[in-house]
């Protein structure tokens, strides 16, 4: 499936947005001067299993450590996807539980 991960500033979330502009998930985030923390990640239903999730979480991580801003996570989602890839996310400060 092909995805485009924005940052909807409107509602301080990352989207994943389908060829159609439908949303089938988003990383909501509380941003700061110096900093951006990722608190939670939802996959709409109708795209589980489709590895929305995962396309969402790197784009969003690669967006974020772009802006040269602290990234904090306080999602268990996240977690659990930096766990599997685990070295390439050392600069995220981890406050989540897998």
């Amino acid at each position: 499936m092909d995805l485009t991960v924005v940052d909807n500033t409107d509602m301080s979330r990352f989207e994943a947005r389908t060829e159609e502009g439908a949303v089938a998930g988003w990383v909501e985030y509380t941003r700061a001067v110096d900093a951006v923390t990722l608190d939670h990640t939802e996959v709409d239903g109708a795209y589980s299993g489709q590895g929305v999730g995962s396309t969402l979480v790197s784009h969003t991580l690669s967006m974020v450590l772009d802006e040269g801003v602290t990234v904090v996570n306080d999602c268990p989602f996240i977690e659990r996807y930096m766990r599997r890839h685990e070295g390439e996310y050392d600069s995220v400060v981890r406050k989540a539980s897998p």
